[in-house]
């Protein structure tokens, strides 16, 4: 294992204040007490030299002041971000074994990138190998601290590569943070957070302060994660869309809010979305996290399915609206109504769909009821990793698997029992199944008050 020194430099440095987006996600990183990694072991072109990969590697960190970028925790209890012009990056050669599968060993440095330990000070946001097997470069393996970039951000960085790679021409970057900074430091960007936290309040001070029934099954460690996969729940969403005409991710939130109020008798339910962002002027190009989560209450009660399907489009819409905001004034209102309504205000429920690509449209005839039924005994459920680091108190993630609702969901057991963790997953599809096969399926919640 050998390691070579990559110069690189870049413009846009300068210290600044971390941006909303990077705000939310440092937060999260704190809470969870982990640096949330996205990492990648990317295939190289055939006849890829390590000098090429190198070049692959200094152009992203040169382009990107966001492959620049740490932090620096200043005396007045401020983090700052500080973006260097120029520096060196070192980069990681490994060679896989003659029999070995160069695929196989561009995984194991991924994911032992990916569980090391991160310095947020000292390190520079990226770690860089390059594979080689049998004396050819075939992997270059990118892990990134996810305070500067997020999945759609990866996926601008990795067109950009590649356009590269072909020869064509390069737009402008899209809006880093340090500009990013500037907006929202402005009268518009302070006008945005204003309407922002009317959202909030007006939510704030309606809701039930419970999210969830209580947890008897405490379990150590404390933090549980699981995986469900079901295709029927995917065949079953492409009726319900068509009949429905709402996109898939409004439509899965309305499964889960179904399935979670069935399971703790709370309605209406509350959630936090995570919102992508990238609809905003600037951001769509952007190798940064500009995701943020806005809170978003549907009523499910004394209603079909799919009238609180529609329901959920109709208040994801303000949802996304507002989920650009300071955080740290969120964070205050959120102390503030709590303190005046005396109640705490429990809103650690959040929903993400992490999809990067949305298949839950028939593209042919729509499944017939036969075919979802003949699924069903195809679902899975497993659960995955345990751990004493907290997560978020209960947070379902979308996946991006093919022909097949894929899920995975994060809870804390000294709030959301193990057994509701799974079932909360199980009634999704359960929902789905119900509504796919009669149009009129109620959600069996029945108001309280």
């Amino acid at each position: 294992m050998t390691h070579v020194t990559v110069p690189f430099e870049g413009d846009g440095g300068g210290v600044a204040a971390l941006a909303w987006g990077q705000r939310e996600i440092w937060s999260a990183m704190v809470r969870q007490n982990w640096w949330l990694p996205i990492g990648y072991a990317l295939p190289l072109p055939p006849g890829t030299t390590v000098d090429d990969a190198v070049d692959d590697i200094r152009f992203c960190v040169s382009r990107y002041p966001t492959m620049r970028t740490r932090l620096r925790h200043d005396p007045d209890g401020h983090t700052r971000q500080v973006v260097a012009a120029a520096g060196e990056l070192s980069v990681e050669i490994v060679d896989a074994a003659d029999g070995a599968d160069p695929d196989a060993a561009a995984e194991q440095v991924r994911q032992r990138y990916w569980a090391g330990d991160h310095d947020f000070v000292a390190d520079w946001p990226v770690k860089a190998a390059i594979v080689r097997h049998r004396g050819a470069a075939t992997h270059l393996v990118l892990v990134l601290c996810h305070l500067v970039i997020d999945a759609m951000g990866g996926l601008v960085m990795l067109d950009e590569l590649a356009a590269r790679r072909a020869g064509k021409d390069l737009p402008p970057i899209g809006t880093p943070p340090l500009e990013q900074v500037r907006w929202q430091q402005s009268p518009a960007g302070q006008r945005q957070t204003a309407a922002a936290l009317r959202h909030w309040e007006g939510l704030l001070r309606t809701v039930t302060p419970e999210r969830f029934a209580g947890s008897t099954d405490h379990q150590r460690p404390r933090h549980w994660e699981g995986y469900f996969r079901s295709p029927a729940a995917h065949l079953a969403l492409q009726v319900i869309a068509e009949r429905t005409k709402v996109d898939a991710s409004p439509l899965l939130l309305a499964l889960f809010a179904v399935s979670l109020a069935r399971l703790t008798g709370i309605n209406p339910v509350v959630v936090q979305v995570v919102v992508g962002n990238r609809f905003r002027p600037g951001l769509a190009e952007s190798v940064s996290p500009v995701n943020q989560s806005s809170l978003c209450a549907i009523d499910v009660a004394d209603s079909t399915v799919d009238d609180a399907v529609r329901l959920a489009a109709r208040r994801v819409l303000a949802t996304y609206k507002n989920a650009y905001y300071d955080p740290s004034q969120v964070d205050d209102l959120v102390a503030r109504v709590g303190r005046e309504r005396g109640a705490d205000l429990d809103i650690a429920c959040y929903f993400n769909d992490r999809r990067l690509e949305v298949r839950d449209r028939a593209a042919g005839p729509l499944p017939t009821t036969d075919q979802i039924r003949a699924a069903l005994p195809h679902s899975t459920f497993a659960w995955g990793r345990r751990q004493e680091d907290p997560w978020e108190r209960l947070f379902v993630h979308i996946e991006d698997v093919p022909d097949t609702m894929a899920l995975t969901i994060n809870g804390d057991t000294h709030f959301v029992s193990p057994a509701h963790l799974e079932a909360c997953l199980r009634g999704m599809e359960q929902v789905a199944v119900e509504a796919a096969l009669d149009p009129a399926a109620t959600t069996r919640v029945r108001r309280t008050t």
